[in-house]
Order: structure tokens, then sequence, then C-alpha cells
């Protein structure tokens, strides 16, 4: 079968790898893949910056976000044609993992399919165990390539709301910075929840991004226009920040937007060695007089995928098409080292499968 694959810690990498078709073990499924995503994460390894191929092995496969299907399974739990969303993360054996929240693991010995110690699933076939197969429904065919930042968003922003829980007063306004796929869906859910929700990007309010962020009732703003840190003067207390750019100053920044009594939540990840100054205690001290929380998010648990898919039922339900709209460019696994060249409109690339 053919893969999509890179040398990690080498640039410009990416190939088409030939590979066995895998033999599943006694309960397991064969999986059949329909449909990968291309994410941030994807690039930033193929641009050699991290990512770890199986032992014994000088290659990693890609892509962890997919959608597939049943081909035969050794479980009564799955049937050939059900179709399936394969989760990421493999727990090692610490307590967290062991009771299924092996997101948040605490010896740091997990693997993850496409990034860590376990080929990804910009392949033809996979070999599973049900445990790490979420089953969806039909129709969120052309939509369940999404549940893995879905479920990322479902994890931070649950997590954000929880700690916000710690004053009396609702959350009103939510900020989300970066308008990628992972910020688009975030200023989906908060909008579903019906908080005031706006969305900083670097593009005109007439592109793509602009246009998607207007049609769920979200206020788009042009970070070219609006300095993140005069938003609290225009927009008032900002209870909830979810950080989805994985640009470091901007985080930074985010950290004095928030407002009293506001949680930040880091999603994207920062791969280099910036360095910047700061003004250190001022940040402690807004930080610490305004009740403030800052916290990131990684990964997420099969809990997080249940929930990420009924989260993409509604919003279909509420905004038809929209979803579909994310994705904007769909290619063919030979070309698939195009995706990881995007354009500044792109927002999401799915790879279709042979």
């Amino acid at each position: 079968m053919k893969a999509g694959a890179v040398t990690p810690g080498k640039t410009d990498s990416a190939r088409v790898v030939e590979m066995p078709i895998p033999v599943p073990e006694p309960g397991e499924a064969l999986i059949r893949l329909l449909d990968v995503g291309i994410d941030g994460t994807d690039l930033e390894i193929s641009l050699g910056r991290y990512g770890d191929p199986p032992p014994g092995q000088d290659f990693l496969v890609l892509g962890h976000e997919a959608i597939g299907l049943v081909e035969n399974s050794g479980s009564t739990d799955l049937v050939k044609g059900d179709l399936v969303v394969p989760l990421v993360r493999r727990p090692d054996s610490c307590f967290n993992c062991r009771t299924g929240q092996y997101d948040m693991c605490i010896e740091g010995n997990y693997r993850e399919c496409g990034i860590r110690g376990a080929h990804g699933f910009l392949r033809e076939y996979l070999a599973e165990a049900p445990d790490f197969l979420l089953k969806v429904p039909q129709d969120l065919r052309q939509l369940a390539v999404l549940a893995e930042p879905m479920s990322i968003v479902s994890k931070g922003v649950e997590q954000a709301m929880e700690f916000h829980r710690r004053s009396a007063n609702p959350i009103q306004a939510a900020l989300v910075l970066g308008a990628g796929s992972l910020g688009l869906l975030a200023a989906a859910f908060l909008s579903v929840q019906g908080f005031k929700t706006y969305s900083l990007d670097i593009l005109p309010k007439s592109s793509l991004k602009g246009q998607l962020v207007e049609a769920i009732g979200a206020t788009y703003l042009d970070g070219r226009e609006n300095r993140i840190d005069e938003l609290p003067r225009k927009l008032g207390n900002l209870d909830l920040i979810v950080e989805a750019t994985g640009n470091s100053t901007v985080a930074f920044q985010a950290m004095s937007a928030l407002g009293v009594n506001g949680v930040l939540c880091l999603m994207g990840v920062s791969t280099g060695e910036k360095m910047l100054e700061i003004c250190a205690d001022c940040i402690d001290m807004q930080i610490v007089l305004g009740n403030k929380v800052v916290f990131g998010t990684v990964s997420s648990n099969r809990g997080h995928f249940e929930y990420a898919t009924q989260l993409l039922g509604e919003i279909e339900q509420r905004w038809p098409g929209w979803l579909t709209r994310l994705i904007t460019r769909r290619l063919p696994l030979g070309d698939f080292k195009d995706a990881l060249h995007p354009a500044p409109d792109s927002i999401k690339t799915v790879i279709e499968m042979p």
C-alpha cells in the first residue's frame, strides 16, 4: 500500500512510500482510510522541527486526522461498512492513562499516531483495536475528518468554562485568536454556547475566514487594524480567550488582554526559540490581581472525540454547509506534499486516499 511519510528531523523529506498492508491481530479491525486532514503539526514535522518514527524505523507516516471504513473486524463492536474515526494517542502505564485520561499522561511514555513513535493515518490501510476506533454516523461521512481538531477544541473550551465557574458571573464575551481550522471550530463551539464571540486573524473581513466567522453570528476582527492590547478598551471585559495561532508573541499579548476573572486557553504550539522582551511584573500583577487563569491543553481522549462528533452534528444542523466550507482543498495522496505548503487563506486541506 502507499503512504505519505517524512524522515523526522530532516526538511523537505516528504514522499510517498510503499508499505505492506497490515495484518490485524486477534480482535483488531482492518480499516480502509478514506480522508486524512493535514494540519500545522504535520507542517512542523515536515520541517524537521519534531516528530519521532516508530522504534527501528527511519521514517514516519504523517496524518492524525482521519476517517475510514471497516473492511473486516475481529470484534463484535464493529462490522464491515462501519464508518470510524481513529483516535490519536496510545497510552503508557501511568495512572491517568490506565483510567482513560491518556491525554493527561503523567510519565510521557505515550505514543501518538503520525507524531511520536507510531505511524499516522496517511496510508491506505490501518489495523487497530476497537478501543482506539470511534464509530460515527454515516451522515458525518464528509465531516468526521474534522473530529480530531474538534476534539481538541471540545477539551480545551470545556476546561476553560469549568475554570470560569469560579466566578458567579457567567461568561459573556469570548475571543478566539487565529481563524485556522482550530480557531474556526472554537468560534463555532463558543457561538453554540451563546457567548458573544469575536475572532481575530490577519486577513481582511472579506476573506473566506472573515465570511465564515460572520456566518455563525460571531464578529470578525482584522488583526492588522486591531491591536490585541487595545481589544479590552474596544470590546469590554473578555471572559474567555482561546489562543489558536501557535505564535508565542500572540500568547503573551493575550495574557494582557484577558479580562478580570478571565480564562486563557493556549491551544497553539510554538516550536521555535523566539526571544521576547516583556514586562514580566506587569503580566504577573495583572494575572494575580485579576484572578485570571492561563492554561495549556494538548491531545484528547475518547470522551472528547465522542463529544466532538456530537458537536459536528449540532453545528451542521444549525449552519448547514458551514463545516464543509472549512475544507478549502482536496488532494490525492500523490500530491500530499503540496498540502505542506498552504496558501495564507487556506483553512483545511484533506487528502483523499486511493
